[in-house]
């Protein structure tokens, strides 16, 4: 007998599955954290050769999730990819021009015809290592506060600002996720630079500048939660579909859901003793356990936002527009089909593990850039 999987319990699967690539994405932005130093942290050019390729070594890992979560999202949710990207495109244009600007860095940034010198292409990594976290915690920040759209009834897109997106960088919520973001790229990144090389007087600026990271980390992180849970949220009436602000919407489905807030609260006290690890222990173990915390901390807040009859991309301008998973989703067969598919996931964090591990099995050293033959 064939067994039966509701459509609603797929379109809960799939919600689950973008929130852990969420996750994994936002610890793989350590990458992006630590190319914002690039300039500031090292010592001398040698240095940054080090820190440009210990980074270099690991950017294809957060650009391949980048694309599985777009991918992700496409595939699953469509309505909302096409409702985003067909309005607020000019936002989701600038990380992807972020991005591939980075790509290009890293592949001409060292070749022996680059006649544009490396500072040129030092200059794209450091672009990319600010503006990439912070427009991405400033799009997801939107799941909260709402976009300025509205739908017809073929679901065709109208965006009410002629900013295309760039509009939610006016809303002090969603700057305040932005910046979240880009400080806990730069104490991620901090902390692999300290974990993957070998060097004392490097490794002594690293964690004076943890400190000076992870206190406005804090800092706007705390407010931004503080926001949403205290603030008003949009509920979707599980019955009629009608989406209202309904006060403290947030905190009630934080405080509804005990896996919800076992994460949260999990993934807090995770990031907290990491940065007690960094500042006070000078431990080099301190990246596993703030992106162990990261990872729960991300879901969690991608909990809030879709379950709980919450619409995830609500609009501010006609909250019966707004998108629910039910709303948004593709269709039954199309979800069940890559349910099957996902399943070969746990095989490729494997391999992933695996590679990061070979890659790692030794710290860099300046013996090792000078003798390089592949470097970046």
């Amino acid at each position: 007998m064939t067994m039966m999987i509701s459509h609603a319990f797929l379109q809960n699967y799939w919600w689950l599955i973008i929130s852990l690539l969420a996750g994994l994405l936002v610890f793989l932005l350590f990458v992006q954290g630590g190319q914002s130093f690039i300039f500031s942290l090292p010592r001398n050019e040698m240095q940054r050769k080090m820190v440009v390729n210990s980074l270099g070594r690991k950017w294809e890992f957060t650009f391949t999730t980048l694309v599985t979560f777009g991918g992700a999202f496409f595939a699953s949710f469509p309505l909302f990819y096409a409702t985003s990207f067909g309005g607020a495109y000019w936002v989701w244009m600038a990380i992807l021009f972020s991005f591939i600007i980075q790509a290009v860095a890293y592949e001409y940034r060292s070749k022996p015809a680059n006649v544009y010198g490396t500072k040129v292409f030092d200059t794209f990594l450091f672009i990319n290592g600010c503006l990439g976290p912070f427009l991405l915690g400033v799009a997801v920040a939107t799941f909260f506060t709402g976009s300025d759209f509205s739908l017809d009834l073929f679901n065709r897109v109208q965006w009410g600002s002629a900013w295309h997106g760039l509009e939610a960088l006016i809303n002090p919520v969603n700057l305040l996720l932005g910046l979240a973001v880009l400080f806990l790229a730069r104490v991620l990144g901090l902390m692999y630079i300290e974990n993957s090389i070998e060097d004392e007087e490097l490794t002594g600026s690293v964690r004076k500048a943890v400190l000076r990271n992870a206190i406005p980390f804090l800092v706007f992180f705390l407010a931004f939660v503080a926001a949403i849970l205290l603030g008003n949220g949009y509920r979707a009436d599980a019955v009629t579909g009608e989406v209202t602000l309904v006060k403290h919407h947030y905190l009630h489905n934080l405080l509804g859901n005990i896996f919800t807030l076992v994460l949260f609260l999990g993934g807090v006290v995770l990031v907290l003793v990491s940065l007690w690890l960094a500042v006070f222990k000078g431990s080099r173990r301190a990246i596993w356990f703030a992106g162990s915390g990261t990872v729960p901390v991300v879901m969690a807040l991608f909990f809030l936002a879709g379950y709980g009859e919450t619409a995830f991309y609500p609009s501010s301008a006609d909250p019966d527009s707004s998108l629910t998973l039910a709303k948004a989703s593709s269709s039954q067969f199309t979800l069940k089909t890559m349910m099957y598919v996902s399943f070969i996931i746990p095989f490729v964090v494997a391999y992933i593990w695996y590679a990061w591990s070979s890659i790692n099995r030794s710290r860099i050293t300046t013996g090792e850039m000078a003798g390089e033959d592949h470097a970046y």
